[in-house]
């Protein structure tokens, strides 16, 4: 028997946790057609005239059988976002289009639609009412009201869009990681220490010479922010961002994401026609909290307008700074982090270099933990569980000595591996139908930091600590879920124009001294952050935010208008100009095509709802703010506020509209006066 056989097939195995040690590319093809099978039998066994029209025992027979589908599935995904190989993609790739037909079958049935239409609302309890709401309104959104041809068009247009997004995101992940300049330590000069050493330590491991400089984040910025040599920073600002597009050099010619952006606008547009909207937009808002997406253009617009102002302060303050202390007249598009980090260093005396040496990874896990466990009264200890690479860890959170969750943490960038960093669920709490059984929650938080070199644990930036907080935020939304219903409970069913709230609610904590005192430690000397240095990085935390707001307005404003007025058959570039023209106070080089490897629009699930970041801001301010009016006296939290928002949103997960968990916890609907004040875009008190 050879080891491909089902009955070694690590992704058959049931129960547990994902064996991520054993998962062979192999693997792959064997399971999911195991999987397909059960799961397309469980479908017609529950559509049967005669199965009758009851929650549970629907759940027991399909939520059953499409649960091992979609955590065996989940599993190879995370491998092909965390461990990619040729071989692994490739398995990833030939039972892509069966898994996306089945889903789109699935959602698409009009026999299972109709046993959903008979189950009596007044048969389930709030959790489960709520999850057939959704399921309902998904239904229709899935196609199940299209007959004939529309039918069989749109579940075409499932696949094809599937096949579309994976190739985005493998072009833009091989031309971030095929991209290599080997420099002399002379063109190096500003750069930090740490990350020459790291350049070094590469090039060493491809056997040549010098220093290797990479597109990925903790090479490509410390080089855009530190490096003085001009021409070295336009060399790298240009291959960033050229990278899968027209732009990029000839070797780099095949991964052109051009085509594959225009043909994704015309399927989405085609694909709201076929179910009623007027534009892919229309769908996208129809599961989010905001209106319409007049609504949203008009929230945009409204925070650009208040944003510009300070946005045109910050680029006067660079420009004047770079004439007068750096010599740049005509700054370029590279040329701006340099100067923004210099005017930094020079008004509030301190570099994000200096920080970061205070910012030692374990010593910020620790105290991430504490403060988790003092606000959400639980604690959090190592774990066991097969992991798919010797850095990541596992651990595990308990309340009272129950397990409530437990997630695993991937925090080194390397080769193979997605950049950015996101939160994905392994499997949901839910009191399984076919055991009764309670099965918590599991969560993966990704990330892409720097390693330590020469034996030195890694350094994080504060933005990398931030990051991590962010990370958490959505892990804990996932985790500490007290709803037993699979489809509503943590981030299941939570409106996505929602779903940052706990991440950036998490994220405030990075700024305040009680919390930032107990989680660095000096590399070298030991010593915990100074408050001088803390009190000059909370000066500077507004620092350019102005700049930044608009930035982020930029790219959620081309988003909305690609997917709402941007007819798809013509080139979109038009559209990121005019955005750029109308927000934007530095306009790039023509040559910048950003949009070219931005996965969130066009392979991650933010289409059209790329907004939600902003939107989300609001509300987590407006809750933090909370936390700001109920202090201790020493800056500590709340604990009675802690648990007031742990319940009302944390663990109330999907169960209940986001916007009735907000009211629960702050007695009012949000407004944008916190987020405003947090940033430092108020008008001084007269």
């Amino acid at each position: 028997m050879t080891h491909t056989s089902n009955a070694f097939n690590p992704l058959l195995q049931q129960g547990g946790l994902p064996l991520f040690d054993q998962i062979k590319p192999e693997h792959v093809s064997g399971a999911v057609d195991v999987l397909l099978a059960s799961a397309s039998e469980a479908l017609e066994a529950v559509t049967a005239p005669e199965f009758p029209a009851e929650w549970q025992a629907m759940s027991k027979v399909l939520d059953v059988s499409t649960e091992r589908l979609s955590s065996a599935w989940g599993a190879v995904s995370h491998l092909n976002s965390v461990a990619d190989t040729p071989e692994l993609r490739a398995a990833y790739n030939e039972a892509l289009p069966k898994v996306t037909e089945f889903w789109t079958r699935l959602g698409a049935d009009e026999r299972l639609y109709a046993k959903y239409k008979a189950v009596k609302p007044d048969t389930l309890d709030g959790a489960q009412q709520q999850a057939l709401k959704n399921a309902l309104r998904n239904f229709v959104l899935g196609g199940a009201e299209l007959q004939g041809d529309a039918k069989t068009r749109y579940a075409a247009i499932q696949e094809r869009m599937a096949e579309l997004s994976q190739k985005f995101s493998e072009n833009a992940l091989d031309a971030t990681d095929k991209f290599a300049l080997y420099v002399e330590k002379d063109a190096l000069a500003g750069v930090p220490e740490d990350v020459q050493n790291t350049a070094r330590a590469a090039a060493e491991k491809d056997g040549k010479p010098g220093y290797k400089l990479t597109l990925k984040m903790p090479c490509y910025l410390p080089v855009m922010q530190f490096a003085s040599n001009s021409e070295l920073r336009q060399q790298l600002y240009r291959a960033y961002v050229t990278r899968a597009s027209d732009q990029a050099t000839e070797e780099f010619a095949a991964l052109d994401n051009s085509a594959l952006i225009q043909e994704i606008l015309q399927l989405r547009q085609e694909e709201a026609q076929l179910l009623g909207f007027k534009n892919y937009a229309e769908v996208s808002v129809a599961t989010k909290m905001a209106d319409s997406p007049a609504k949203v253009i008009a929230f945009l617009r409204d925070l650009a307008q208040r944003a510009r102002p300070f946005a045109e302060q910050d680029l006067d303050d660079m420009r004047q700074y770079a004439a007068d202390h750096l010599g740049l007249q005509n700054p370029q598009a590279w040329d701006w982090p340099y100067i923004g980090e210099k005017l930094k260093e020079a008004r509030y005396s301190f570099s994000e270099q200096e920080v970061k040496q205070y910012f030692t990874a374990p010593k910020v896990l620790q105290g991430l933990f504490k403060i988790i466990e003092t606000l959400f009264e639980v604690s959090i200890r190592e774990d066991q569980a097969p992991v798919w690479h010797a850095a990541v860890g596992f651990y595990r959170i308990e309340r009272n000595g129950q397990l409530v969750g437990q997630f695993y943490l991937d925090p080194p960038a390397r080769a193979g591996k997605r950049g950015g960093a996101w939160m994905d669920d392994v499997r949901a709490r839910w009191l399984r139908p076919d055991t009764q059984q309670l099965q918590t929650p599991v969560a993966h938080l990704v990330c892409n930091f720097a390693e330590g070199v020469d034996g030195q644990p890694p350094l994080l930036t504060h933005d990398d600590v931030i990051t991590l907080f962010h990370e958490f935020g959505h892990g804990l939304h996932h985790m500490l879920t007290q709803v037993n219903e699979r489809d509503v409970s943590g981030i299941s069913g939570v409106e996505w124009d929602a779903v940052e709230l706990p991440s950036q609610f998490m994220e405030n904590f990075c700024w305040e001294w009680s919390v930032l005192k107990h989680m660095t430690t000096h590399v070298k000397t030991g010593d915990a952050l100074p408050r001088e240095l803390f009190d000059k990085m909370v000066a500077a935390k507004n620092f350019q935010s102005g700049l930044q707001t608009l930035r982020q307005i930029e790219f959620a404003l081309l988003d909305m208008l690609l997917h709402s007025e941007h007819p798809p058959q013509d080139d979109f570039m038009p559209v990121l100009r005019a955005v750029r023209a109308e927000v934007a106070v530095i306009q790039p080089p023509e040559f910048n095509r950003m949009a070219h490897t931005f996965s969130h629009f066009f392979a991650g699930g933010y289409a059209a709802g790329y907004y939600s970041y902003k939107w989300a801001e609001v509300l987590s301010a407006d809750a933090y703010a909370a936390f700001e009016e109920t202090a201790l006296p020493d800056g500590s939290p709340n604990l009675e506020t802690g648990r007031r928002y742990r319940e009302a949103i944390l663990e109330a997960g999907g169960s209940r509209p986001a916007l009735a968990s907000f009211v629960a916890f702050r007695g009012r609907e949000p407004n944008l006066n916190a987020l405003l004040r947090h940033q430092g875009m108020t008008a001084p008190q007269a």
